[in-house]
C-alpha cells in the first residue's frame, strides 16, 4: 500500500518512500486517487478511484493522472469502485475505457471497460 486518502482527509496514509521509488512526485496539488497500491512481483500499480469521492475514473481524470505519473514506469491500473449496482449504473457513461469496475455488493467480480485483456496496465 502507497497511498490512501478521501475527502475529509487527503492524507490518510503515504508511503512516500515508496511513491518516490516508482517516480511519483507528489506536492500540495497531487490529485492521487483514493488508493494506491503496487504489486512488485507484475510490477502493476493499482489506482483505485472511490466513486463516492470525486466520481468515477473518466478520460479526463486519466489525463490528470497520467501527467502526474509520467515518471513512473509501473504499468498503471484504473479502477473505479462503487458501492452497489445502482451507484455503477448512474455513472457507466463517464468510465474511461480500458479500465476496471468493481461493485462492492459483488467483490468477487470486476467488470473490464472494453479492450483485448482483462486487468492489465494501459
Amino acid at each position: 500500500m502507497l497511498y490512501v486518502g478521501d475527502t475529509a482527509n487527503k492524507n490518510l496514509y503515504i508511503n512516500k518512500k515508496g511513491l518516490s521509488n516508482l517516480g511519483i512526485a507528489l506536492d500540495e496539488h497531487s490529485k492521487l486517487p483514493d488508493v494506491v497500491l503496487y504489486d512488485d512481483k507484475k510490477k502493476w500499480l493499482f489506482l483505485i478511484e472511490a466513486v463516492t469521492s470525486h466520481g468515477p475514473v473518466s478520460p479526463k481524470r486519466i489525463v490528470e493522472m497520467e501527467k502526474m505519473l509520467k515518471n513512473c514506469n509501473a504499468g498503471k491500473i484504473y479502477v473505479t469502485a462503487f458501492p452497489d449496482f445502482k451507484e455503477f449504473k448512474r455513472h457507466t457513461s463517464d468510465i474511461a475505457w480500458e479500465t476496471e469496475v468493481w461493485v462492492v455488493s459483488f467483490p468477487d467480480h470486476m467488470i473490464h471497460f472494453n479492450g483485448d485483456k482483462f486487468i492489465g496496465p494501459r
